[in-house]
């Protein structure tokens, strides 16, 4: 049975102690929630909406609706099936990932729905042995994005890739534009184990990107799990979705 519009406000906002069910929804959140309802989401999608909140975190992350935007690594499309609705009339949508791997999305992008997102291919490969993506030459070829969305895939580069990677981000933003991270999170100062290879400690996060010239704007506890111990891996049945998780917004100054 599909999941009533009201039912996923409910779920969602009882989920987040940290937002009050009391609160008004602004339009863009509204706009928001009506797609999480449309007929492209599959049941499967709409189970973790609780979990990952996306009319509170997109808000939060400042996107609006005539933003030209890259979304880093869309993985299956969870999040790209949300933004391409929101960006289709006003906005501009490109997915940043391997050209075999954009190729797998053909079916859902060719939903009407979803029409106006935009491959991005870059050189992005998978190493199986480091359990770690590997970083090419990376060139969005734009200079002109308002928002680049990184949604739990930070941890999965090394620092020189995630060095790459900052800078090219920093490259594709326009002045002002918005660099968000969202990651599992790591205990500060733990160090690097196989447990711990998919969380990032957010304080070396901030580091890193300030290093690449950007300007910390605002982070979130929107997604703080107090049960996780913050030392498990995080696809062990303990854990999954119900991972810490850090929100850092970044600017690119103008």
């Amino acid at each position: 049975m599909k999941t009533s519009l009201v039912t996923s406000l409910f779920i969602v906002s009882t989920t987040l102690c940290s937002f009050s069910t009391s609160a008004a929804l602004t339009p863009f959140q509204e706009k928001v929630l009506k797609v999480m309802e449309m007929e492209h989401r599959t049941d499967a999608d709409k189970l973790r909406d609780a979990n990952r909140a996306p009319y509170q975190a997109l808000a939060f992350f400042g996107l609006e609706q005539d933003m030209k935007v890259i979304e880093f690594a869309p993985g299956n499309g969870w999040y790209t099936k949300i933004l391409a609705p929101l960006l289709k009339d006003d906005g501009e949508l490109y997915l940043a990932y391997k050209k075999e791997w954009l190729e797998g999305m053909n079916d859902l992008l060719a939903k009407d729905v979803m029409s106006k997102a935009k491959k991005l291919p870059i050189e992005l490969d998978w190493n199986p042995e480091a359990r770690s993506y590997k970083l090419g030459t990376v060139d969005f070829g734009m200079t002109d994005a308002d928002m680049m969305l990184s949604i739990r895939e930070y941890h999965n580069f090394n620092l020189e890739d995630k060095t790459k990677l900052n800078k090219a981000t920093f490259e594709a933003l326009k002045p002002g534009g918005l660099y968000v991270i969202v990651d599992h999170t790591r205990r500060h100062m733990m160090p690097e184990t196989v447990e711990m290879r998919r969380r990032e400690d957010p304080v070396d996060v901030i580091l890193e990107v300030q290093a690449a010239g950007f300007v910390l704007e605002k982070s979130s506890n929107m997604f703080y799990r107090p049960d996780d111990e913050l030392r498990y891996e995080v696809g062990r049945k303990t854990v999954t979705g119900n991972t810490d998780r850090f929100t850092l917004v970044f600017k690119k100054p103008n």
